[in-house]
């Protein structure tokens, strides 16, 4: 039992940017429309091998991020096999312990578990994101006067625990799931990109 995956991360929301949750104050207009998508470039969990495949949450967040009661649809890669798939929403849901069972713990409820193709695309800075006819995103992150990715550490809260993030803004950003009312069109708001490596 238990997990070792490294891999890359693009996150969006509904909140302007830099991201107010991650420091912990309240999100923009009291609460969070968000989208948490990881690829893992390598890895296992369980002893599954899970490396090139993708995972997303959509997920209602109702008030201050640190309090939890998220709303959350689960979308996983549809390359991935049965037993690949059952040790991925095993991790994010926080049943192998380790920094993403402190993040899963603030979900209160899955609405949703949905099979999609994942096209996931995070290179030179930049970020792409389109699952199925659900998500898609294009983001790119804030630079220095050198060009070089403005970073958060020591974040009060992080999706990458243990990792630096760098700051960015999502030129556009939809989700289409009306199902579970998580319906939103953005642009020009927060986004958040990464890399990971998560241990347990």
């Amino acid at each position: 039992m238990g997990y070792s995956v490294e891999g890359r991360l693009l996150e969006a929301c509904s909140c302007g940017g830099p991201c107010p949750c991650w420091v912990g104050d309240d999100p923009d207009g009291g609460k969070c429309d968000g989208m948490l998508c990881y690829h893992y470039d390598k890895g296992e969990i369980d002893g599954v091998n899970v490396s090139g495949l993708t995972m997303a949450i959509v997920a209602l967040i109702p008030g201050n991020i640190l309090k939890g009661n998220w709303k959350v649809a689960a979308l996983v890669d549809s390359k991935a096999r049965p037993e690949q798939k059952q040790a991925m929403l095993a991790m994010h849901t926080g049943k192998l312990g380790g920094p993403l069972a402190d993040l899963a713990s603030l979900i209160g409820e899955v609405v949703g578990v949905y099979d999609l193709p994942i096209d996931f695309n995070f290179a030179e800075g930049k970020g792409t994101i389109r699952i199925g006819d659900v998500v898609s995103a294009e983001m790119q992150p804030y630079t220095d006067s050198q060009g070089r990715p403005t970073k958060l550490v020591d974040s009060i809260f992080s999706t990458i625990p243990g990792s630096p993030a760098f700051l960015g803004k999502a030129m556009s950003y939809q989700v289409n799931l009306p199902k579970h009312d998580m319906k939103w069109e953005f642009n020009g708001r927060n986004a958040v990109l990464g890399m990971f490596r998560f241990e347990a």
